[in-house]
């Protein structure tokens, strides 16, 4: 088998088009229109990402079915118990009880909502720019990964297309700005300082950080939201079509903090010790993100300390 993925995801397609679809259509035909089915949400075969080592948890057979939150008191309670009933009839379906919290009968309310952790007005359809801002990224990548299969009353896509739309202008610019100050904060200073006091551990939690803000503001600058974050590197490596940074990035996880390099050497917050690699690294990769900032028309100029710039960035919010 090429891609476990892809079969998981077919094989949940196929118990949609040959039974669940027809137990909807006969068993209530007067809310078929009403009911949104599809697979998205909390799982690695959401995205696409599932395989024989994640196959160990939370892996069957299973699709979503999306209800307003008025049919679900009107006929919510009937259509959770016929559709574990159709699941219950297959063999090897593997419905564990935590997949039957993310798979099954639920609002639409509450699917955003619990992913999102925020109270979600799925109804109108909105957003404050608060709530914009108290959303984690990999939540909005959860929330908007996998495939609707139907929605014929087009509330719940109708939500989904707001959160693709990505975040407002001033909220995309605030998180940029975030994630540029802690990358710079961690790799390019306090990572210096740390080697320099010859606290090791710090050292480490400094380039761990610096990493994880590099590929989070890659994301901001492509307008994807990053997945869950034991996946964003291998969803890193298909959004960059130029393969320099996330080069850079596998080459930073991979080398150790070099103790020799920083022997007999005077701390002076101004002078980069290039005899450490990732300090030399952590200056590569900040010219791979000036290059896109410049490239998304934030920036006029390359500097790869990316402190400097954060103010420019902040000017049109």
């Amino acid at each position: 088998m090429d891609n476990p993925a892809l079969d998981v995801r077919s094989k949940n397609r196929r118990f949609y088009d040959e039974e669940v679809a027809e137990m909807i259509h006969f068993g209530f035909p007067d809310y078929e229109s009403r009911i949104a089915v599809g697979i998205a949400g909390e799982g690695s075969d959401c995205f696409g990402y599932d395989d024989a080592i994640s196959r160990d948890h939370d892996f069957g057979t299973g699709v979503c079915l999306w209800i307003t939150s008025e049919d679900m008191e009107e006929y919510g309670g009937r259509l959770y118990s016929e559709y574990n009933a159709l699941v219950a009839e297959k063999e090897r379906a593997y419905y564990t009880e935590r997949l039957k919290e993310r798979r099954g009968v639920m609002t639409i309310h509450d699917f955003y909502s619990n992913i999102l952790r925020i109270n979600c007005h799925t109804d109108t359809c909105e957003m404050s720019e608060r709530q914009w801002l108290s959303l984690d990224h990999s939540c909005l990548a959860t929330a908007v990964n996998g495939e609707v299969f139907r929605d014929d009353l087009g509330e719940f896509t109708a939500f989904r297309n707001l959160l693709l739309g990505y975040y407002p202008e001033r909220v995309w610019r605030i998180r940029i700005a975030e994630k540029m100050h802690e990358y710079s904060a961690s790799l390019q200073v306090n990572y210096a300082r740390c080697m320099s006091r010859e606290d090791y551990v710090a050292a480490e939690i400094c380039k761990v950080r610096g990493l994880e803000a590099a590929m989070e503001l890659f994301y901001l600058l492509k307008r994807t939201y990053p997945p869950y974050y034991k996946w964003t590197f291998r969803a890193l490596k298909g959004l960059d079509d130029k393969d320099g940074f996330t080069s850079h990035i596998a080459e930073l996880a991979e080398t150790p903090c070099n103790k020799e390099a920083w022997e007999d050497m005077k701390y002076k917050p101004n002078r980069l010790n290039y005899k450490d690699r990732i300090v030399s690294l952590s200056e590569d990769i900040g010219f791979d993100l000036t290059e896109m900032l410049k490239e998304s028309g934030f920036i006029s100029h390359m500097n790869p300390y990316l402190e400097a710039d954060i103010k420019k960035i902040l000017e049109a919010t």
